[in-house]
């Protein structure tokens, strides 16, 4: 059985790769069919499939279907506030790191 160390990882793996982070701040607004999804971040629709697909086995997100379309969202609206930290060290980090390069 899963401990919870191993369904925390699994979140933070789901986060933790650029088209998966599209994804995010494209459902950021609600929830979107997934024929909106994979042109909106310009890849291909197998892969945001396999992408979207990992996300909801993780519980990043959540599906419904309604007719032939299938709609994903962001189950818990606390991993954009986990997005959004990281965003915030990125930013704190180039700043320290562009005021080391002025230094030299």
């Amino acid at each position: 059985m899963k401990s919870l160390i191993d369904f925390r990882a699994d979140i933070l793996k789901a986060l933790a790769q650029p088209t998966r982070l599209k994804i995010i701040d494209f459902l950021r607004d609600g929830e979107r069919c997934v024929c909106e999804i994979f042109p909106a971040i310009d890849e291909e629709q197998s892969n945001t499939s396999r992408h979207l697909n990992m996300m909801l086995a993780s519980g990043v997100l959540s599906r419904r279907k309604e007719g032939l379309k299938i709609f994903y969202a962001i189950k818990h609206p606390e991993v954009l506030k986990i997005v959004d930290i990281v965003t915030l060290i990125v930013k704190q980090e180039i700043s320290e790191r562009h005021e080391l390069m002025k230094a030299v």
